[in-house]
């Protein structure tokens, strides 16, 4: 009971206090002036408050099609922005797809480019290539000068046979005869070389044929000695057909064509080309000196000539020489050093 009573006597003290401040505020109220307005100034109030709603109505009208239009400009550039995307995003698939094509064509040139470059390599160890250089390879192999690998000469110890020197012969006789051939009938030379394989012949002005090929005996070798000397005067006729020619060209005397090793008759470089009482190491070193010339007189056909159309000529030592500059040196050809 007692906590109820205290209870009660709470809400009374409350509802007391808030009669005291109605009661204040009525007293306040009532004791402020009153400014009570007249009917036309009411009219005239009203009338001001309305005009400024419709004013603000406007206003906001105003701005709800000005927020109208920009949310279509908005929603506009919403769009552009998605197709800028789209044309964006169609860019960098095209300039992928642009790259990889690109990328393959490079790939392409350069395979083509490696192609021509090997091509014209080719072309230009094509272009240095002579039919008469293949044909005719004239090298050494020791003592020996060799032609087609054919050995030329025979040593004591090394007895070389009469078949392998009749194939040499015979492919000195066809080269020789070839490069004459080519001058005729400008060059009437006074020896006429027969080529007929391993079996080459030489004929003299008096139309007397001499064989070029052995067997022969070491102590009697009338014919076969007549028959290499008549080679080393065809040789030399040759070589002094090569000098006129290049005086015809106007090519200074010191590089004008002239054989390395001297030809006197029967001799090369005082070494005799004859067997017949001769000693065989003598007989095979005139021989390769005789092929030492004929290699030279090769060089000079070709640079001279167009036996084999050539759109470039070699210019190094080892190989064969430009014209003009052929015989700048009279030593033997760097590829073959007689010893």
């Amino acid at each position: 009971m007692r906590v109820l009573s205290d209870k009660l006597d709470k809400e009374v003290e409350d509802v007391t206090r808030d009669i005291e401040a109605y009661e204040a505020c009525r007293q306040r109220l009532e004791g402020e002036a009153r400014d009570v307005l007249s009917e036309a100034d009411f009219h005239k109030e009203k009338l001001k408050i309305e005009e400024e709603e419709r004013k603000l109505e406007a206003a906001i009208e105003e701005i709800e099609k000005q927020n109208a239009e920009v949310n279509a400009e908005l929603k506009e550039l919403e769009q552009k922005s998605n197709r800028f995307k789209e044309l964006e995003e169609r860019y960098w698939q095209e300039f992928n797809n642009f790259q990889f094509q690109l990328i393959a064509h490079q790939e392409e040139r350069d395979a083509i480019l490696a192609k021509t470059e090997v091509s014209q390599a080719h072309l230009e160890l094509l272009k240095r290539t002579n039919v008469l250089i293949d044909a005719f390879p004239i090298w050494h192999d020791g003592e020996f000068g060799t032609i087609n690998n054919f050995r030329l000469g025979r040593l004591p110890k090394i007895p070389v046979e009469w078949d392998e020197i009749n194939a040499a012969w015979g492919q000195a006789c066809l080269l020789l005869h070839t490069m004459c051939q080519y001058f005729q009938p400008k060059f009437h030379y006074r020896i006429n070389i027969i080529p007929l394989g391993s079996y080459p012949r030489i004929m003299d002005s008096n139309n007397n044929t001499y064989e070029l090929f052995g067997p022969v005996n070491l102590f009697w070798s009338t014919r076969y000695d007549k028959a290499m000397t008549l080679f080393l005067t065809c040789l030399k006729d040759f070589a002094e057909l090569a000098n006129s020619k290049d005086q015809e060209n106007n090519i200074p005397p010191e590089k004008r064509f002239n054989l390395p090793y001297k030809i006197e008759n029967d001799k090369v470089e005082n070494y005799s080309i004859t067997q017949s009482f001769n000693k065989q190491e003598n007989w095979t070193k005139a021989l390769k000196y005789t092929l030492c010339n004929l290699k030279w007189a090769l060089y000079w056909f070709i640079g001279s000539t167009n036996f084999q159309p050539l759109s470039a000529m070699v210019s190094s030592a080892t190989e064969v020489p430009a014209v003009g500059c052929l015989y700048a040196k009279r030593a033997p050809d760097p590829k073959f050093v007689p010893r």
